[in-house]
Parts: structure tokens; sequence; C-alpha cells
């Protein structure tokens, strides 16, 4: 296993983190972990040197945090750094802090949480908390022993990002990041802002939720041909998130045996800068493959926001762009129905065609066609299915 540098923290982490999101169930229901297999591989994974396990309120309805809880026993919670979120959303008082972190304890069976992550972070949510005192309650938790080290993890836009990380002296971040995702959220800018203030940055998603390992288009593929040596794409895509040295280390959620042995020999083989320049432009040629196979010609500029009626245009778009570009209508329709961060309020059902948003758009978007066509799409008979972001 590589090591690599966690901010300021003196301590390294694993190359590889463990994510307890996409677990291995029974009978396609998401509740019911195969605790079997599950404790398998993520024992596996810590025998050849992974230290860090990252799960979640909400991860596996609510039964991952209490899976890991018996999955470290004999030992192994003594050999990881444990992280668990709380869950931003359902905060609605002070008293919830503690309420959330005291269940979760229990749940985890463990007196410290080692790394306590405020989940889901956006602008809205931080106002929220922050009048609440979280930070102050962070303190106190810490000094009592309850929480190791405080942290946030992000969804929102790089403005945002960078708002939060300078409101309070933070030891470490989570953000979404991978080769598509540059300029997404938080992107390589937040990266940079929050590694040169020696923040410790987690990264997750950089698989892009598998969509990265699925079979290529054939333009894709192509380009992923003329490589040597010749790689998997799932390697392709963790070795240039490793090839960074302001990451600090790579979130995996793995579903299989198989999953976890090949991230191992990945992680073993990773490092930054072992990329050479060659690898690194193709990688930015599939990077732009990619994006020419998405239809919607929107760079999220965001002139067409806010929307008189609330239609988060910019969001719903990436939603049916990525959908079409991976192939992947089941998982992002699933996404687009409960997606945490987008209000059913927001989704491009409430257009009703005023054309505000097509005169301020720079790139002569049809918005109005657009937004119908994708929701249909996403959502064709209106049945939101179950879906959590990290």
């Amino acid at each position: 296993m590589q090591y690599r540098s966690f901010g300021r923290l003196d301590w390294k982490p694993s190359a590889l983190g463990f994510g307890a999101m996409r677990l291995p169930t029974l009978g396609g229901n998401h509740a019911m972990i195969d605790e079997e297999l599950a404790t398998r591989m993520i024992r596996t994974a810590i025998d050849a040197g992974v230290n860090y396990v990252d799960t979640a309120w909400p991860y596996h309805n609510e039964q991952s945090e209490r899976f890991l809880g018996r999955c470290l026993r004999g030992g192994y919670r003594s050999r990881v750094r444990l992280a668990t979120k709380l869950p931003t959303w359902l905060v609605e008082k002070q008293e919830d802090f503690d309420r959330f972190l005291d269940e979760q304890r229990r749940r985890l069976e463990t007196e410290t949480i080692d790394f306590y992550l405020l989940h889901g972070l956006g602008r809205l949510q931080w106002t929220k908390l922050y009048d609440l005192g979280v930070l102050d309650w962070a303190e106190r938790a810490r000094h009592e022993g309850r929480i190791g080290i405080v942290g946030f993890s992000f969804h929102d836009s790089l403005a945002a990002f960078r708002d939060i990380v300078d409101a309070y002296d933070w030891t470490f971040c989570q953000i979404q990041y991978n080769f598509m995702d540059t300029g997404f959220q938080a992107g390589t800018e937040g990266l940079r802002y929050a590694a040169k203030r020696g923040l410790g940055v987690v990264v997750m998603e950089p698989l892009r939720g598998g969509s990265l390992t699925r079979p290529a288009p054939r333009d894709v593929e192509a380009l992923w041909e003329t490589a040597s040596p010749q790689r998997s794409q799932a390697d392709w895509a963790l070795q240039w998130v490793w090839n960074d040295p302001d990451v600090s280390l790579v979130l995996s959620g793995m579903t299989a045996m198989s999953h976890v042995e090949e991230n191992l020999a990945s992680a073993e083989r990773s490092g930054v800068g072992t990329l050479r320049d060659d690898e690194l432009r193709l990688v930015d040629r599939v990077r732009d493959a990619y994006r020419a196979l998405a239809p919607i010609p929107c760079t999220s500029c965001r002139y067409c926001q806010p929307c008189p009626q609330g239609v988060a245009i910019p969001r719903v778009f990436s939603f049916y762009n990525d959908a079409m570009a991976y192939g992947d209508l089941t998982r992002l329709s699933a996404q687009y129905a409960n997606d945490r961060f987008m209000k059913p309020e927001s989704r491009a059902d409430r257009c009703v065609a005023c054309g505000a948003c097509e005169a301020a758009c720079p790139q002569d978007v049809e918005i109005i066609e657009w937004l119908k066509k994708a929701h249909a799409t996403l959502m064709p008979e209106g049945r939101p299915e179950t879906a959590r972001s990290s």
C-alpha cells in the first residue's frame, strides 16, 4: 500500500480509502447488506494496508454505520481511522447535533469518531448550521473526545466552497473529483484552494459513480486502445486522481471482492507524478470525447439562473447529459428523482416556458425544449427510486 500526506495533520493515510456506501446487498434490497461478503471485503482491504473507512448516516438506509460497528470488531477498529457524517439536512435545532453524534457513536460501537464531517455542505446548509452554532458545538465535542477531527463534504459551487473553507480552521474536506469533473462543484480550483490552506483533501466519486467503468462508447474506447501500456478504465481514472499531489486519499465504494482486489492493485502502483505527459494528454482527449457525446451544449455558466420558477436548469441538464454520454440512464434517473441538492420544485417539469432563460443564454441553447425532453427521459413515469449522494 502507498501512503500519502494529509494536509497539516501528522498522519499518513493509505492512498485508497474504503467507502461504505455501495456495499454488496442481498436480494436487491439496499438496506440488506451482505454482511458476510462485505466483512471479508473490508477486512481484506484493512489487512492490505487500508487505514481509512468512510460511512454516513443515510448509507444503505441507515444500516451502513450499524454494519461497520460489527465489522470492525476483533481488533479491526483500532487499525483504521473511522469517518462518518452529520446528516445536515435532518438538523433542525442545536440539540440535534448531540442526538445524531451520540447515536452514530452507538451504531459504530466507538467512543470517538476519528473524522467527523458535516455532510454535503452547500451554501444553504452551511448558513443553517452556522447560525445554529455548529462550530462551537464541534469544538466542545472534540474536547470531550467524542470527535477526533472536524471536516466537511461538499456539493455546491466553487464560490460557496471557498467561503466555507475560509470560515473555520478546518483540518480536511471531501470533494467530488475525477478526470471528468475538473470544473464541477469545487473542481480543480477548489482542490488547489483547500490544499494551499493546509487542508487534507479526501476525494469521493473518482469513478463518477461507476460511470467511468462502464463499457465506453466507441469513440472513447478507440482512444484508450492507443495507450501503452494498457490499463482498465477504472485504473486510468484512479491513477489520474492519485497523480495529483494535492489529493490526500481516494475513496472507493466497492461492491464486490473483485473491486477490492483490483483497487488494491491500483493503489500499490499509485503515486504523485506517475502518469507520463502523453498519458495525461490522452486523458484530456478522452474527457473531450465524452463531453462531445453530451447532447445539450450547456457550459453551466449559470446565466440562466435564477429561474423565475426555481428550475435548477444547469443541474437538470447535467443529469441528462451524463445519462446520454455514459449510457447510465437508470442510475441518473434515480439520482434526478431523489437528489438531496435539488428540491422537487426545482425539476424541469416546473418550467412554464416564460423564455427568460433563453434570452439570457450565451450559448443559444433551446432551454425550454431541452427541459421537456430531459424530464420526460429522466422521469418517464414520475416514480422516483432511492438514491443518495456522498
